[in-house]
């Protein structure tokens, strides 16, 4: 590949109560004059507030607009505010920190991450997925200057939602499978230390799932520094693949199928579970190991119907089709993809 930068956050500040420092935080790495803090409604209660409370306090002039969705009309509403701002500020879930990423990369800006939950790892990665006529595209956007996690608010997140973090981590472990299949099929770019990284950190979840409790700040640490990890692998492959696979793919198809029906971490931990027998894996693992986290396993942990599980199946290959997986070109017939959601205990 041709030489290109690696982007990296350069501060990463995680731990009880680093919320109140951001003013100090963001003064310190030389920003003045006028924010924009990018966040929704309950999130704006939970850790806006004393975001903007902080900035203030160090003599930040604070604007402030809250989205609902991960749109494209979202990112443009941010960045028709974005006139004479130093910096972007996203307080909230993943949607928001996309919206603000995607945004503050559009203007030229640069965007700190400040979440308030560890759903999934775009927490710090250098991509987006923003929804657009479409349905939901992953977008190429800059790294955060900094990434600010209070363990604090993490952990009194629905404990839902660190679980599907937990998920999303897991799912590196099929993701990387594909890739090295691309690899040796495709003679596709592979970087073996991006590959590691994403790696290592699956297999840190995998080692330690009991740790992972609801309410305990140890445990929402944990998975914050965990899905940094992640999102680190992904600007050193610059590109997805470290955590997107397969898995990934069917979690997608399951959007358009059911929308709206669970978290994208909870997806894809179902997904990898189904992907890792493909590879002919220790897929009971996987599903122990989201068992034990308190992760859906299948289809009614999940909500959703089991024909769904079954027509995600045979769609995925679809999804971004330029990205080969175990799915092939031509993806799983409707039998061999309800065997294998049986076979799996997904159905």
């Amino acid at each position: 590949m041709d030489s290109k930068k690696i982007q990296m956050p350069r501060e990463v500040h995680i731990g009880p109560g680093v919320i109140d420092n951001t003013g100090r935080i963001c003064k310190d790495l030389r920003f003045s004059g006028n924010t924009l803090v990018v966040t929704g409604s309950n999130t704006l209660k939970i850790g806006g507030k004393k975001v903007i409370e902080s900035l203030e306090n160090e003599d930040f002039s604070v604007h402030m607009v809250k989205i609902k969705t991960a749109s494209s009309e979202s990112v443009e509403e941010v960045e028709k505010k974005l006139d004479d701002t130093s910096l972007v500020l996203g307080v909230g879930g993943g949607k928001i920190i996309d919206v603000a990423k995607m945004a503050s990369t559009n203007a030229g800006l640069l965007f700190m991450s400040i979440p308030t939950a560890a759903s999934h790892d775009g927490i710090a990665s250098p991509l987006a997925s923003i929804k657009d006529s479409k349905g939901s595209v992953s977008l190429t956007a800059q790294s955060p200057i900094g990434v600010i996690a209070d363990t604090d608010i993490i952990r009194n997140a629905p404990f839902k939602l660190l679980a599907s973090g937990c998920a999303d981590i897991i799912s590196n472990y099929t993701a990387i499978k594909d890739w090295k299949l691309a690899q040796r099929l495709q003679n596709e770019y592979y970087s073996e230390s991006a590959a590691a990284l994403s790696l290592m950190t699956a297999k840190l979840i995998i080692k330690s799932p009991d740790t992972i409790k609801k309410g305990l700040e140890e445990s929402a640490r944990l998975v914050v520094k965990l899905l940094f990890s992640s999102g680190m692998a992904i600007s050193i492959a610059r590109s997805s693949r470290p955590a997107s696979g397969s898995e990934h793919k069917f979690s997608h198809a399951l959007d358009k199928i059911a929308p709206k029906a669970c978290l994208h971490g909870e997806q894809c931990g179902v997904g990898t579970i189904m992907m890792m027998s493909l590879h002919d894996g220790d897929w009971k693992c996987i599903q122990d190991t989201l068992k034990r986290m308190k992760a859906p396993s299948n289809a009614y942990e999940l909500g959703i119907d089991p024909e769904a599980i079954i027509e995600a199946l045979t769609l995925a290959h679809t999804i971004r089709p330029e990205r080969y997986t175990i799915l092939g070109d031509r993806g799983l017939s409707r039998a061999a993809a309800k065997n294998l959601a049986m076979k799996t205990e997904v159905i």
